[in-house]
């Protein structure tokens, strides 16, 4: 771990973070000006993908700087705009509203609350458990019983998604480790960087080295060689990012494998989802980027892993 400051090694990440799309950004100027790609739509793509990078990463600044409930908010709001986008495209009725009510006006901004009070116990269960029951008993006080099933497992799996799942991001905030207090933003940046960074080297890889497609079905642009690039690259990264964690460099390697792993398939189960629904993308929120689902579906998947791997090996 290392001997800077919290502030100091959160500065120095994020310098990092910068350094780094600043090369990129330089790199597609420099091919949509004169390479041999240039004025081609993936060129565009590519940059717009950068852009909105820079957006991302300036907002999870401000959040960071203002430290755990600027965190607490901003995931928040990234589990209500997932939450809008996975209901938009769900098949509901009016019998559903109830249900929907207590799903964006209760039990998400409960949930949030629940870690801003540091209440372990509830949080856990609360959407598991409490929202689990309820939602459907909601829904059977409308009286409307077509598609019933399906309408009510459709809004208890778009709360477990995008709200529960997520909601494992900023509850890293109230694990006290030992001889890590004070430090808990690091963990979070560990998990953001290395699956958020998956994705990128998994883009670039198929890009580059792609010719055997994965699940064309599904996600036509994945590759295994993308895959297994993206995935090997990233678990380096990860493990290069040993010292803001409490993890040696060797847990570090193992713990980002893991969650890399499970950041893959959360984007492929949302996928299928998409596919299923005739999307391409959840939204149009985040230009190259689809909508806040497509650019959280590797987090809400590897988040809930993250945090109870930390709990269960590093808190005593």
């Amino acid at each position: 771990m290392t001997d800077l400051d919290p502030t100091s090694t959160l500065r120095l990440i994020f310098a990092g973070v910068a350094a780094f799309l600043l090369l990129a950004s330089t790199v597609g100027g420099a091919l949509a000006w004169r390479g041999p790609l240039a004025g081609s739509a993936l060129i565009a793509n590519l940059n717009a993908r950068i852009n909105a990078w820079w957006v991302m990463v300036g907002v999870l600044a401000i959040a960071f700087w203002l430290d755990r409930g600027g965190v607490i908010l901003l995931f928040a709001f990234i589990s209500f705009q997932a939450l809008r986008e996975f209901i938009s495209v769900t098949y509901t009725r009016s019998g559903d509203h109830g249900a929907l009510v207590w799903s964006f006006f209760f039990f998400l901004p409960l949930q949030y609350a629940l870690i801003a009070v540091d209440w372990y116990g509830l949080f856990s269960i609360l959407i598991p458990v409490y929202a689990f029951l309820l939602l459907p008993i909601s829904a059977t006080l409308g009286a409307d019983t077509k598609r019933f099933f399906e309408r009510a497992a459709k809004v208890q799996w778009g709360l477990m998604i995008c709200v529960y799942c997520v909601s494992h991001v900023p509850a890293l905030l109230t694990l006290e480790i030992p001889d890590f207090a004070g430090r808990n933003l690091q963990l979070i940046a560990f998990l953001v960087l290395t699956v958020q960074s998956s994705d990128v080297f998994q883009y670039i890889w198929g890009k580059l080295l792609g010719r055997h497609p994965l699940t064309p079905g599904i996600s036509p642009s994945k590759t295994v060689e993308g895959l297994l690039g993206g995935v090997l690259t990233s678990t380096a990264l990860g493990a290069a990012l040993w010292w803001i964690t409490p993890f040696a460099p060797w847990q570090a390697a193992l713990v980002a494998l893991c969650i890399n792993l499970f950041g893959f398939f959360g984007g492929l189960v949302l996928s299928a989802i998409k596919r299923d629904r005739g999307l391409k993308d959840w939204g149009s929120m985040i230009e190259g980027h689809g909508g806040m689902l497509d650019r959280v579906d590797s987090i809400s998947f590897s988040a809930p892993v993250f945090f109870h791997i930390v709990r269960y090996w590093w808190v005593p």
